[in-house]
């Protein structure tokens, strides 16, 4: 149970890393951070040591206290989003693709696709998010040392360098509970992110 995963929020509610549970009540209790619950409310260490939990709530229990598991923290402090460059690899590449080939647009198990340089070596192009896409064998072959349109195959997008946050840096995303919802979808997520006017 300490280890599984709780979302962190930056001060502005936008979800900016995972952690674990043991790391997530080392953080409240030092308040650095604040739990929420099921409706948003912000709780410090002791409201939330003293917050009677739900039959199905988790807990973790010690010799002489029992503290419900918190799946959601707000940083106190924190509000920006930390800037990353997300690395240059073969897993990213294949995250951003969908693990689906560029040309033929199937979508195939890892080990059935390959990384196609767009503009070929041969011709001047460069290994880099806009010149390399998944691939797979077949298409691959069928293109060669040429570009698509020399080919006459036609890419189902652009390559880009990816913007993710640091939660969706890799392909292995960690298990989402139904606590973490709203925050993870952009829409719920700028609902509760998005100013307030007094008219």
């Amino acid at each position: 149970m300490l280890n599984t995963a709780v979302l962190v929020l930056n001060r502005n509610f936008q979800p900016i890393h995972v952690t674990s549970v043991k790391r997530a009540i080392s953080l409240l209790y030092q308040g650095v951070a604040r739990a929420l619950d099921e409706q948003y409310r912000q709780y410090d260490f002791a409201d939330w040591e003293q917050l009677a939990a739900a039959a199905e709530a988790e807990r973790i229990h010690s010799v002489n206290r029992s503290i419900r598991v918190p799946r959601v923290l707000v940083l106190t402090a924190f509000e920006k989003l930390p800037r990353t460059r997300v690395r240059f690899s073969r897993i990213n590449i294949y995250a951003r693709d969908e693990d689906t080939c560029q040309y033929c647009h199937r979508q195939l198990k890892r080990s059935d696709l390959n990384l196609d340089h767009v503009v070929p070596r041969s011709q001047g192009g460069r290994t880099c998010w806009e010149n390399v896409v998944c691939s797979c064998i077949v298409c691959n072959l069928r293109k060669g040392g040429r570009t698509p349109e020399q080919a006459g195959m036609a890419l189902k997008r652009q390559p880009v360098r990816p913007r993710w946050t640091p939660l969706f840096r890799t392909a292995a995303k960690p298990q989402a509970y139904r606590e973490w919802l709203p925050f993870l979808n952009v829409t719920d997520a700028s609902y509760w992110n998005v100013e307030l006017k007094d008219d």
